[in-house]
């Protein structure tokens, strides 16, 4: 039997080699989906004791006690549109999840099994399933019974809200009449995007939004190429992502001789210190917890102007 040393040692293995471990679980429509292992704190059968929480979104189920804390429950199937679990009459289980530095149990079904993928393996949507704004992904079981990644953090802005606006005059970067440089945004999730690009709206600073690691990666050689690339003052980018992850991303950015004194902020829900930890092993300059508008502005602030003056 693994101690937790050696366990924790061969997830990071995982993580700096461009694979997950993840979960999958049933949700009402009998479909597998998937979350990934990382954000996973403890896996519990539904408690009998469930407390509704007034004017709540449809899809929070209440408030359950979780190792003394109230966590609030939100029913996965019904925030994607299917229908509820029947958590009081059926047997079902909560998975208790850290998103973002705030603690979430998402109900579902039944679980199925742990699987390790690589995220080339991970596909993003095509056909009918690219009309799913919740989905962000696909892979596939042993059995190549198709597993659907959810966006996790788009059911969290619609379920439990999103607050997007940024303290009035913070942040304002003083350009001194030069214009200013662009940052890259790189993450699959499309509110993921839209947040990070409403907050450098809101600084005044232009952004390019990219849902890929390797799309990054040729975009930025591509600039390269043309002696452009002094456009760019920072990259946002997440760690979870189908192709490529963000350590591999920041891995291949900053072995590149061409694009290594690029700063890379790699911004994610997956906020534990394990991964801040893998954030500094790949090179990557900055490390900061989805979602937080005043610290992003303050952090993008600090690195736009630290390198206006040099």
């Amino acid at each position: 039997m693994h101690s937790v040393t050696e366990e924790a040692a061969q997830r990071t293995n995982l993580a700096l080699s461009n694979q997950m471990e993840m979960l999958t679980f049933y949700l009402t429509d009998e479909q597998l989906y998937g979350i990934n292992v990382f954000k996973i704190i403890e896996m519990i059968e539904t408690p009998s004791r469930i407390s509704r929480v007034p004017q709540s979104h449809p899809s929070v189920c209440g408030v359950i006690d979780f190792r003394g804390k109230p966590i609030t429950v939100i029913d996965l199937s019904q925030s994607v549109g299917l229908a509820p679990v029947d958590f009081r009459q059926e047997l079902s289980h909560v998975i208790i999840c850290e998103y973002n530095n705030h603690v979430h149990g998402f109900l579902v079904s039944r679980p199925e099994q742990l699987l390790n993928r690589n995220w080339e393996d991970i596909r993003r949507p095509t056909g009918l399933l690219t009309k799913s704004a919740s989905l962000v992904a696909i892979a596939y079981g042993d059995n190549e019974e198709a597993i659907q990644l959810l966006d996790i953090e788009r059911i969290l802005a619609e379920v439990l809200g999103l607050e997007q606006t940024l303290t009035p005059g913070l942040a304002v970067i003083d350009t001194g009449g030069e214009e200013m440089k662009r940052v890259l945004v790189v993450d699959d999730s499309r509110a993921a995007r839209m947040f990070i690009t409403s907050v450098l709206e809101q600084m005044g600073i232009p952004s390019v939004a990219l849902d890929s690691g390797q799309g990054a990666l040729d975009y930025l050689a591509g600039l390269a190429e043309q002696n452009e690339l002094d456009e760019i003052g920072m990259i946002i980018s997440d760690i979870e992502m189908p192709g490529m992850d963000g350590f591999t991303f920041t891995r291949l950015l900053k072995e590149n001789p061409r694009l290594s004194s690029l700063h890379v902020l790699l911004h994610t829900s997956m906020s534990n210190p394990s991964n801040r930890l893998k954030a500094e092993q790949v090179g990557a300059d900055d490390f900061l917890a989805k979602f937080n508008p005043d610290e992003l502005a303050g952090r993008v602030s600090g690195v736009l102007t630290r390198r206006k003056a040099a």
